[in-house]
C-alpha cells in the first residue's frame, strides 16, 4: 500500500493575504475600464477591434453547485460586437503563488457551469446556440513562471486512434504578470492593466515611482474617480506595506500623496547610493594609495620622500577609489534599468568625475533611455 503524501497546510496568514489579494483584483476587474484595457492591450487578435466597448456589461455569476460554491463571485463580462452579436468574456483570476498544472480541466468545468446557466436562463443566440467565450487566467505568482498546460488535450494520455475524435479541446488565454518585461508594458500608455503589472513587477523604488507618477496624471479626469479610488485602495492595503515596511499608514493616501512620499524615499535611496560608493571607494583607495605611495617613496629614495609619497598617494587613491566605486554603482543601476551596457559605455562612465557621476545618477531616476543619462 502506498503511503499517502502529506501536504503542509497553508497558514492562516498566507490564506488571508491570498484572499485579500484575490478580492482586490476582483474589485479592480469589476470596472469596465480594466476589461477594455486588458483586451486592447493583451489580446492581440483582430476580433477585439470589432468590439463595441461602450456595451460592456458585468454579468452576475449565478451558476453555483455544491462543489463549486466559491465560483459564485467570478468576474464575467459580456460585450457586443459592432454587428450586434453578443460575446461573453469569462475572466478567471488566479492568485496562488504556485502553478496549477490542471488549470485547463478547471476552466473546462467552469465554462461548462457557465454554459449550463445560460441554457437554464435561456440566454442563447438568435439561432439558439451558445455564445463564444474567452477564458482568461491571470497569474501573479512570484516563485516561478506558469508551466501548466493551456490546452486540455495536452493533459490526456494517448489512446487508440479511434478515440481521437472524442478527445476534448479547450484552451485558455494566460496572462502571466511576471513574464512581461517593462519594455513590453511601458508602450501601453494609459493602460490600467499594464500599469498594475508594472507595479507588481517593479524591482526598484525608481521604477515604482515612475508608474505612480503616470497613474496620477492619467487618472486626473473626474470620470476616472471610481477606478482611481479602487487602485488607491489596492496600493494602500496590499502594495505599499511591502514597498515601505517601515512606514505605518494610518489612513488611505491618494496617488498624489504616494507620489510625494515615494519621491522622498527615492531621494533617501540616492543618498544611500552615494554613501555606499564612498565606502567602497575608501577601501579600494586605501589599497591603491598605499601601493602608489610606496612606489613613489621608493623612487625618491629618502625617508621624507617616502612619507610624502604615502600621503599624496593615499589621498589620490582615496579619491580615485571613491569615484570608481560610484562609477561601478552607476553601471549597476543602468544595467538594472536598461540591460547590459557596451564596453565603450563602461569606459565613458569610468572617465566621469565625482560631480558628473552624481548628476548621471539623478537623471537615471526619470530617464526613459540611456541617451538621457550619459548622451549615448
Amino acid at each position: 500500500m502506498s503511503k499517502a503524501r502529506k501536504t503542509k497546510p497553508k497558514t492562516k496568514t498566507t490564506k488571508k493575504v491570498v484572499s485579500e489579494h484575490d478580492k482586490s483584483y476582483r474589485r479592480l476587474f469589476s470596472h469596465a475600464r480594466m476589461i477594455e484595457d486588458l483586451l486592447r492591450g493583451f489580446v492581440k487578435e483582430k476580433w477585439v477591434e470589432d468590439l463595441d466597448f461602450s456595451t460592456l456589461e458585468k454579468v452576475n455569476a449565478s451558476y453555483v453547485t455544491e462543489d463549486f460554491r466559491s465560483r459564485a463571485d467570478d468576474v464575467i463580462w459580456k460585450v457586443r460586437r459592432h454587428n450586434g452579436e453578443s460575446l461573453f468574456i469569462y475572466l478567471l483570476l488566479e492568485f496562488q503563488s504556485t502553478v496549477d498544472p490542471f488549470m485547463a480541466v478547471r476552466m473546462m468545468v467552469y465554462l461548462g457551469l457557465l454554459y449550463q446557466d445560460l441554457i437554464d436562463s435561456k440566454q442563447l443566440t438568435a439561432d439558439r446556440k451558445l455564445p463564444p467565450v474567452l477564458p482568461v487566467v491571470l497569474y501573479n505568482g512570484k516563485k516561478s513562471r506558469w508551466y501548466g498546460a493551456q490546452e486540455i488535450n495536452d493533459l490526456i494520455a494517448d489512446g487508440p486512434q479511434e478515440l481521437e475524435k472524442y478527445r476534448p479541446h479547450l484552451s485558455y488565454l494566460l496572462l502571466d504578470e511576471g513574464s512581461y518585461k517593462d519594455s513590453q508594458l511601458t508602450p501601453l500608455v494609459k493602460n490600467m492593466v499594464a500599469a498594475i503589472f508594472r507595479l507588481e513587477n517593479s524591482r526598484t523604488e525608481t521604477d515604482f515611482l515612475r508608474v505612480i507618477e503616470a497613474l496620477s496624471e492619467w487618472l486626473k479626469d473626474p470620470a476616472q474617480e471610481r477606478i482611481k479610488v479602487e487602485i488607491e485602495r489596492w496600493l494602500n492595503h496590499l502594495v505599499l506595506p511591502k514597498r515601505l515596511p517601515g512606514v505605518k499608514l494610518t489612513e488611505l493616501i491618494s496617488l498624489q500623496e504616494m507620489r510625494t512620499m515615494l519621491s522622498e524615499s527615492v531621494d533617501d535611496w540616492a543618498a544611500q547610493w552615494k554613501a555606499q560608493g564612498v565606502q567602497q571607494g575608501v577601501q579600494q583607495g586605501l589599497q591603491q594609495g598605499l601601493q602608489q605611495g610606496l612606489e613613489q617613496g621608493v623612487q625618491q629614495g629618502v625617508q621624507q620622500g617616502l612619507q610624502q609619497g604615502l600621503e599624496q598617494g593615499l589621498a589620490k587613491g582615496l579619491n580615485k577609489g571613491r569615484v570608481e566605486g560610484q562609477a561601478q554603482l552607476l553601471i549597476g543601476l543602468l544595467e538594472e534599468k536598461f540591460g547590459p551596457l557596451d564596453p565603450d559605455i563602461h569606459a565613458t562612465i569610468y572617465r566621469l568625475d565625482d560631480e558628473n557621476l552624481i548628476q548621471c545618477a539623478k537623471r537615471t531616476l526619470k530617464a526613459q533611455s540611456l541617451r538621457e543619462v550619459i548622451g549615448h
